[in-house]
């Protein structure tokens, strides 16, 4: 079976977010069942320089608005897993991060930069003279490949792909003014309710909602959330329309990358059999980010995107509270400009309790996650969520709001799941300041008690959300799309979690 990935990023090559991992490690899993994957993504600039074995593939021509375009060739630095870049100098080698310029402020032509990576998709799929290799399937990931869905069904029904849509966060649904309708490429009747119009705006995440053959989501309980008012963000009627259509399927995790027993970017490895180590990851980081050195203080890590749906302003305002416990706060990350600065300014001000390192730094984001004793994973909302699913790995406890996929990764502490032995972190149920300060100081309670947290930390590194189930599932869907379920992807498919499958259903988890 042949698959072309298509994601506007990808881990190594180029990163923002879980987007990035999902498309770095997905593929290499459905690459390991015996699909023909090729992941499609732009040449950025870092893309260029961390592919492996480029080389020029197709000469797509020069368009008056964007110039000269080409596909290079190459493979993934770690995995080898097929890789086309699409080189489109005008529009992806610019300064600045990925969908915003250096002020953080969205690029005013990411309509027409996306419209043409979808457009080189499409071609992709029909066949692209020189290049003898045509999909099966094409799965198109975010709203950044939504148009993709809608254009092959441009394409003759007996002349084209399956097509694969998975929605990775349904707050970003690529929303742009109708003038920019008529460089997509679509059918003058396309632009209505009933296609990619979204109150008289062009939805690319739309698009790939409605005309795909199947539509995923990153957990279960996504899938169940969106397609509600309260998380569906407009687009729960559409979602509606399409239930038959549409599944939940965890995101995994590469432990080949997220590993503290083989984690090259730390300073001493370690394994559940012996956490001996994840001391001295915590003595050396507190050294690197200049945090008091005292053992017995607890060390809280925060690794998000700094913005509202992470609940970031809330953990600013938890900041005097925190003082009060004599607690340390590690925070990583990057996102809106206010609450940036807003961190700064209190790590400035806290000299010895909070340390705040502003932008995505991939090594220091593993340091800090093995040499904390928690993370803290509050949001609003959470589509999946993958870092409180590496620090479940690490021995460092989760502390999560009982949202999306951080529902379905961690379990909450209490007697009942204690003595099961299923008791892997704390979660909390309200978007407020006064549950989460109460999550943490029930944390904090028992990182006072060695044994208990030992037995947290010690449930939490056996759990295993690698890829190959969630692969397996992916792999089941395109047998389906194409009529194909063989034998071997029943087999493969019967041992990986259901649609229903939430860790611990919410009624069992105790102390929300």
């Amino acid at each position: 079976m042949r698959v072309l990935f298509v994601s506007s990023e990808a881990y190594p090559l180029a990163k923002t977010g879980g987007l990035a991992d999902v498309s770095g490690s997905l593929p290499a899993a459905l690459a390991s069942f015996g699909l023909d994957v090729r992941l499609l993504i732009p040449a950025y600039p870092m893309a260029l320089d961390r592919l492996a074995n480029p080389h020029s593939v197709a000469d797509l021509g020069e368009d008056v608005r964007v110039g000269p375009m080409r596909l290079i060739g190459g493979r993934m630095p770690d995995s080898g897993v097929p890789v086309w870049l699409l080189d489109c100098p005008h529009l992806f080698r610019r300064a600045g991060r990925l969908y915003t310029d250096e002020n953080g402020r969205d690029w005013p032509d990411n309509a027409r930069r996306f419209a043409v990576f979808n457009h080189v998709a499409m071609r992709l799929a029909r066949g692209l003279r020189g290049i003898a290799w045509r999909p099966d399937v094409v799965h198109a990931n975010d709203w950044h490949a939504g148009l993709t869905p809608a254009l092959l069904k441009t394409l003759p029904a007996n002349d084209r792909p399956a097509s694969l849509f998975t929605i990775h966060n349904i707050a970003f649904q690529g929303l742009f003014p109708p003038g920019v309708f008529p460089e997509l490429g679509l059918a003058p009747a396309a632009f209505s309710p009933g296609g990619v119009e979204y109150y008289n705006q062009v939805s690319f995440l739309k698009a790939g909602i409605r005309y795909a053959d199947e539509v995923t989501t990153v957990s279960p309980t996504y899938a169940r959330e969106i397609a509600s008012s309260e998380l569906g963000f407009g687009l729960q009627g559409v979602l509606s329309e399409r239930l038959e259509h549409l599944s939940g399927i965890l995101n995994g995790v590469d432990y080949g990358t997220w590993d503290p027993a083989h984690d090259h970017h730390l300073p001493c490895r370690y394994d559940v059999g012996n956490l001996a180590n994840k001391g001295e990851c915590k003595r050396r980081i507190r050294e690197e980010f200049g945090l008091d050195p005292d053992p017995e203080v607890p060390l809280i890590a925060f690794i998000s995107r700094l913005t509202g749906q992470k609940m970031a302003d809330v953990v600013l305002e938890a900041l005097p509270w925190l003082d009060r416990q004599k607690a340390q706060l590690a925070v990583v990350g990057q996102g809106e400009p206010d609450i940036e600065r807003a961190f700064r300014e209190a790590g400035a001000g806290r000299n010895g309790r909070v340390a705040v390192h502003v932008g995505y730094d991939e090594p220091v984001a593993h340091r800090v996650l093995a040499g904390a004793d928690m993370l803290l994973a509050p949001a609003r909302f959470e589509p999946c969520g993958l870092t409180q699913m590496y620090a479940l790995r690490y021995g460092t406890v989760p502390l999560v709001r009982a949202t999306g996929g951080l529902s379905d990764t961690v379990v909450d502490v209490g007697a009942r799941n204690i003595r099961r032995d299923i008791a892997t972190g704390y979660r909390f149920r309200d978007a407020t300041l006064a549950a989460m300060t109460g999550c943490i100081a029930r944390a904090l309670e028992g990182f006072r008690q060695p044994a208990l947290w030992r037995h947290i930390q010690r449930a939490g590194m056996k759990q295993d959300f690698g890829w190959p189930q969630s692969a397996a599932r992916y792999l089941a869907i395109c047998d389906r799309l194409l009529g194909a379920a063989s034998g071997v992807s029943r087999l493969r498919a019967s041992a990986v979690r259901g649609d229903d499958y939430v860790g611990e259903p919410l009624a069992q988890q105790e102390g929300e």
